[in-house]
This record gives C-alpha cells, sequence and structure tokens, in this order.
C-alpha cells in the first residue's frame, strides 16, 4: 500500500526538521487525504466490479405481511441484488461512480465500471425497485443507512457534469423521490438519537442525508435534520470513548455525532461543543489516546465490522480536525490518530473474504477520496 499522507508516527521529527515548537503552528504542515492513487482505486474497483452482480451468497432482509414468495434476489432487487444485501449494493455502485468521477481518468477499468452501471440503472429495474420499496409492509426497511447510502449515491451523480452521469441520475430519481419522502416522514417521529456503531446509528445517517439536502436543494430535509441533529446533540458531554469499540461496531457513535456537528455549527460553536464532548482530546500531537480496532477473524461478517470502524474513524477524525478553527491544539493529535487508522483500515481491505470484500472498499473509497469533507 502507498502511503501518501500518514504523519501521525513522525511528528516528533515533523516538529524538529520545521523547527515548530507548539502543535498550534502546525497547521500549514498538517495533510489530509486529496486524491487516491490509481493502484487502490483499481483494487477498490475491482472488488466493486465483482460484487455488484453477484447474486449469491445474499441476505435478504424484508418483512412481508402475507404469503407472498420472497422470491431470488434479482428478481426482488433489480438493481441492488449484488453485494449480499441491499445496502452493500448501494454502495457497492456508488464506488463504481466516485471512482470514476474522481479517479484516475485514464485507468483501464473505467469501460468495464460503466458496462456494470449502464446494466444495473435501467428504467426498468428501477420500476422493480419502486415496486419493492412501496410495499405496504416495507416499514422500516434499510432505515436508515441504506436509504442514506442510496442518496449519497444521487449525490455523487449530481456532482458530476457528466453526460452519462444525467443520464442515471434521471433513471434512479423516482426512487429517490420515495425514499426521501419516507425519510422526511420518519424524521419529525425519531424521539431519540440512535446511538449504536451498526446500521441504525442515526449520525452517519444524518450527515450523509444533509450532504444530499444541501446538494439536491431539498430545503425542508436540511432543516428538518438541523432541528432533529441540535435537539438530540446540542447538550451531549463526556461522550464515552473508553466504551469504543463495541465487539461489532464499523462506526463510532462518539465520532460520527462529531462530524454531524461539525456540518452545522460555526467553527468556533463546534470548538466550544467538542470541548464538551470529547474533553480528553490530546493537544500534544499523539495517536495515542484511541487505538485501532482489532479483527481476530476477518472470514466472521460481524467481527470483520472494525475493519470498518478503522476507515470511518479515521475520516471522523480528519474532518473534526479540519473544522476546528486555525491554531486548536487538537488538530495535530486528530490527524496524527486520524493516519493510524487510515492506514491499518485501508490495509484491512482484500478478497480474500467475501464477508469483508463485499463492502469495505467502499469505506476505503469514501475516505481515500476524501468524500466525507464538504466540497
Amino acid at each position: 500500500m502507498r502511503k501518501r499522507y500518514f504523519i501521525g508516527l513522525f511528528l516528533p521529527f515533523i516538529l524538529l526538521a520545521c523547527g515548530v515548537d507548539e502543535p498550534t503552528e502546525l497547521a500549514d504542515h498538517l495533510q489530509y487525504p486529496q486524491s487516491i492513487s490509481p493502484e487502490l482505486a483499481e483494487r477498490f474497483t475491482a472488488l466493486a466490479l465483482t460484487c455488484v452482480h453477484q447474486e449469491f451468497p445474499n441476505k435478504i432482509s424484508r418483512t412481508t405481511d402475507t404469503a407472498e414468495a420472497i422470491g431470488r434476489p434479482k428478481e426482488i432487487f433489480p438493481i441492488f441484488f449484488g453485494c449480499f444485501d441491499w445496502h452493500s449494493s448501494v454502495h457497492g455502485h456508488w464506488l463504481l461512480v466516485r471512482l470514476l468521477r474522481v479517479g484516475p481518468q485514464d485507468a483501464v477499468w473505467r469501460e468495464a465500471a460503466i458496462a456494470k452501471l449502464n446494466k444495473s440503472f435501467t428504467a426498468e429495474n428501477l420500476s422493480g425497485e419502486v415496486a419493492n420499496f412501496s410495499r405496504p409492509a416495507r416499514g422500516s426497511w434499510e432505515r436508515p443507512y441504506g436509504l442514506a447510502w442510496f442518496l449519497q449515491l444521487m449525490t455523487e451523480l449530481r456532482e458530476w457534469e457528466d453526460p452519462q452521469a444525467k443520464k442515471w441520475l434521471t433513471i434512479l430519481h423516482p426512487l429517490e423521490t420515495e425514499i426521501a419522502a419516507s425519510l422526511k416522514a420518519w424524521l419529525p417521529k425519531l424521539a431519540y438519537p440512535i446511538r449504536l456503531g451498526t446500521h441504525n446509528q442515526s449520525a452517519f445517517a444524518f450527515g450523509v442525508m444533509l450532504d444530499w439536502a444541501r446538494v439536491s436543494g431539498d430545503a425542508e430535509m436540511e432543516q428538518l435534520i438541523i432541528e432533529r441533529a441540535k435537539a438530540f446533540h446540542m447538550q451531549d458531554a463526556n461522550c464515552p470513548m473508553a466504551y469504543e469499540p463495541s465487539g461489532e461496531d464499523f462506526l463510532s457513535p462518539c465520532l460520527m455525532e462529531a462530524d454531524l456537528m461539525r456540518r452545522i455549527l460555526t467553527d468556533e460553536e463546534f470548538s466550544k461543543w467538542l470541548t464538551n464532548f470529547l474533553p480528553k482530546i490530546p493537544r500534544d500531537g499523539s495517536d495515542n489516546w484511541l487505538n485501532p480496532g482489532i479483527v481476530k477473524d476477518a472470514s466472521d461478517g460481524k467481527l470483520v465490522h472494525l475493519d470498518g470502524v478503522n476507515s470511518s474513524r479515521a475520516w471522523n477524525l480528519y474532518n473534526i480536525a479540519r473544522a476546528l478553527p486555525e491554531g486548536d491544539r487538537r488538530k495535530a493529535a486528530l490527524v496524527a490518530t486520524a493516519d493510524t487508522h487510515a492506514t491499518v483500515g485501508v490495509a484491512a481491505v482484500s478478497a480474500e473474504h467475501y464477508s469483508g470484500s463485499h463492502w469495505l472498499a467502499s469505506f476505503a473509497t469514501y475516505l481515500m477520496t476524501d468524500r466525507g469533507w464538504n466540497e
């Protein structure tokens, strides 16, 4: 793996070489993910190309209140039937779109990626996805994680000034309309935040949904999310980082919440909020206050979640650091810790076990292409 911006382990040497005595003077030396290397883009794309149309193994999670047949995955989900489950298929398709947009423009895999997306994104296939989503028995299906990832896919297509992207955007728009309406109906009813480290977590979904609302110009969704986020989190304090990660986490409850709040507060407001929320962030540039998660069996679909938490923590930490005012003494430690987590998280992405290969590349792509930072 090519190490492009990891400075955490070498922070003391950088300080010495630059003649810097205080972490507050490090702002010009902190580095963040800027672009993905061709090698990583090729490796991550290969995993998505393998899984987006791989129907089995598959976990179908769908409620029914009749004796209707469950059917084959590709019959129920004509677009998003691969990659083991619906939401992983969604962000597998997103990965292809993302790397076509911001990855190497001369890559040999581009033609294959476009062919896969053209095979998936058809009006006929979309009608089947809408029919599934419109079922009365749908209930809370894929809410909020899978639905948020679908909106992230639509955000990517909206921001890509390419005729093919606009064609795909038009095809998928009816499902986008249905999903957005369902989330707007749900948000006012959500009485409490969902503080998990897995799919149901509200902070991750809120952040992705907010990004979509701002790009799509949906002021109603934007206001709903801001209102809920402030009601849930403005008074939060002393988030128990020592309790993280849980044994199956792929999202940090504490860091993902901070990554949400930096989207809706000014730099100064966020700095004060973060002081109360995570008061123990070091001011000495160290990275030993938060260790990466450990995976003891990468073939176990739940235990391998911790490879994902390392990538998602990394993008959280980078974003939190950049949202703080210039001169904030916490920035260096946040970036150093992000570097450490990114190194571990990206290195864990491999084709060895389908339990991880069907989704970890999406998290690593989100991290390495800096998708979480507002562009």
